[in-house]
């Protein structure tokens, strides 16, 4: 059976953080981490605080742990309903580990050929 990841994002104005005037690498990684799984087929999603707030309230791990740390426990991961990680995002490690999986399934290929844009 597979796993059901979420990450509880704090508010953001997008996901991959490329939106204000300085770059989180962070952000941009995990958003290519869960691209990468999700377009592999397993079940990962990622919830952003600032565009629907809904799944905090009904998550009751998450509920309570916002009531006990405030905003600052995010980002917060829940694996199958548990919270088991709070203040920062997943490592590809942590996600590899709980999905069962190698970690090089989330290592970024590099193209086989590169274009040479030499101009004479």
């Amino acid at each position: 059976m597979s796993k059901k990841i979420e990450i509880f994002d704090p508010a953001l104005c997008c996901p991959t953080g490329v939106c204000g005037p300085g770059v989180d690498p962070e952000l941009t990684r995990i958003a290519r981490d869960v691209a990468t799984l999700k377009n592999k087929g397993y079940d990962v999603v990622r919830h952003n605080l600032g565009q629907n707030a809904e799944p905090y309230v009904l998550n009751n791990e998450i509920s309570l742990l916002m009531e006990a740390e405030g905003v600052d426990a995010l980002p917060a991961t829940v694996v199958d309903g548990k919270v088991i990680k709070t203040h920062n995002y997943p490592t590809k490690t942590e996600l590899a580990s709980w999905l069962n999986i190698d970690v090089s399934e989330l290592e970024v290929k590099k193209p086989a050929k590169t274009i040479d844009f030499k101009t004479e």
